[in-house]
């Protein structure tokens, strides 16, 4: 049930007049409230007033340093946010937990990922292939801010999102639950396509720079590759999780 999931958990929070205005316009989003510094002016919040009313969205008021502190970004908030509703959106523990119909099948964990380009992309690649989960980390990844809503073209808001604390630790619980956990190397033990991954599984991604963190290097089960020509050592890792995401369809179809 929904009340048992920390609102972190269920909305994602956009800030900034733009980006709040644009999620009230679309009806197809479910917004839970809209919070306004008091005293805040100018452009932009006469609209989102009348497009709160219209759409019979609550909006309350709270002190600037308050919404500074809700929105999370005390820099670009403009005075605004709003929460949004994101229904696929859960811890994941509880995932696992009431997976009793073992519908969880394929997971990405995202290790350092901090560019919110690529979690928006990773998110939007993810979803559009059907993979049952992305671990999205509250330390150490991109929060999802207007920034990786943005890149994901909104998909984020309807992405299966997975919450956990840390990568090391949403890993450890995978294994627990008996996941055959998956890293991605230039020196992998094999290619992608013909490595044998047996299901329940999971794809670690780590920075471009970093690679995985050695706490989460630590736990994978098998290495694989991305098979490269012409002297092209990698992939950006939102293009690495797409070519990840839609082999887990192409095998799938087998």
């Amino acid at each position: 049930m929904t009340d048992e999931i920390s609102p972190k958990d269920r909305f994602i929070t956009v800030y900034g007049r733009n980006p709040v205005h644009e999620v009230l316009l679309d009806d197809d989003l479910h917004v839970d409230k809209v919070v306004i510094a008091e005293g805040a002016r100018g452009a932009g919040l006469r609209e989102i007033q009348q497009a709160a009313r219209r759409r019979r969205v609550d909006v309350q008021y709270a002190s600037a340093e308050r919404v500074k502190k809700l929105a999370g970004n005390g820099r670009q908030d403009q005075g605004v946010f709003a929460d949004v509703v994101a229904p696929r959106m859960r811890p994941l523990d509880m995932a696992l937990s009431r997976d009793r119909s073992g519908s969880l099948r394929t997971v990405l964990v995202l290790d350092g990922v901090t560019t919110p380009a690529n979690v928006g992309m990773i998110l939007r690649s993810a979803t559009a292939a059907g993979v049952d989960g992305i671990v999205v980390p509250r330390k150490g990844v991109a929060s999802i801010d207007p920034l990786v809503v943005k890149a994901s073209a909104g998909v984020a808001f309807r992405a299966p999102i997975l919450k956990a604390f840390t990568a090391g630790e949403a890993v450890e619980t995978l294994k627990e639950a008996g996941f055959h956990v998956v890293g991605l190397d230039a020196r992998g033990d094999d290619d992608l396509f013909s490595a044998h991954l047996p299901e329940p599984v999971a794809f670690v991604l780590g920075s471009e720079t970093a690679g995985l963190s050695p706490d989460v290097a630590a736990l994978v089960d098998t290495w694989v590759s991305i098979p490269m020509a012409a002297g092209v050592e990698s992939l950006n890792v939102s293009a690495a999780a797409a070519v990840v995401c839609f082999e887990l369809v192409r095998r799938a179809r087998l």
